[in-house]
């Protein structure tokens, strides 16, 4: 801990603009979608925080609750903001369970979880919600799941402990960002999932 700043804060600070830039790579570049910049962000953290099983248990419960409450919810006929709540409510139990039964089979680990995490990962129910509303249930489940992919991949490489000493060590290194976000930012050509999907016609 240097001048009173704890290391952890040090370090998730100087993983931020990795982790934003590998969302903008993945969109860019590959084509992979996700709930925009700042969701996929969060999640990866959360990651980094609780472990990435217990991590993946709780995103999927809050993806799978919040896509099926819509049509529980559908015949209610109910204005966006108290549907959004009730969601929420629901998520809350489910995650609630979900703690409980990892406890009763002695998964300590679900007990510990800190409840920041699983506020962020509760709150993407918004996200999925409004994408389902505006482009249909598959698109929500997809963009759900290339989210869930984007900030796997950010947790496995942000985790490194390799990558996170030198960090520590070298942190001008986060400089780098800023040039790689300018190049990405000038690409114009066809993205990596364009290639495939065109494939037969650019033969």
């Amino acid at each position: 801990m240097e001048y009173g700043v704890p290391q952890e804060t040090v370090l998730y600070l100087l993983l931020l603009p990795f982790v934003v830039t590998l969302v903008a790579l993945f969109r860019q570049i590959f084509g992979i979608k996700a709930f925009g910049i700042y969701t996929p962000t969060l999640v990866t953290f959360s990651f980094l925080v609780v472990g990435v099983k217990y991590g993946v248990a709780i995103f999927l419960a809050v993806v799978i609750i919040g896509i099926l409450s819509r049509f529980l919810l559908k015949k209610l006929r109910l204005l966006y903001l108290p549907r959004i709540a009730i969601t929420l409510t629901l998520i809350s139990f489910a995650v609630l369970a979900l703690l409980i039964f990892g406890g009763s089979i002695q998964r300590t680990g679900f007990a510990a979880i800190s409840i920041a995490p699983i506020i962020i990962m509760i709150a993407l129910v918004e996200k999925i919600v409004a994408t389902q509303i505006e482009h249909g249930t598959k698109e929500a489940v997809i963009i759900s799941l290339q989210t869930l992919f984007i900030s796997l991949v950010g947790y496995h490489l942000m985790g490194l402990p390799s990558f996170q000493n030198l960090l520590m060590t070298y942190p001008w290194i986060v400089l780098s960002t800023i040039f790689i976000n300018i190049l990405v930012g000038k690409w114009t050509g066809l993205r990596i999932n364009e290639w495939w999907r065109f494939r037969t016609l650019l033969k």
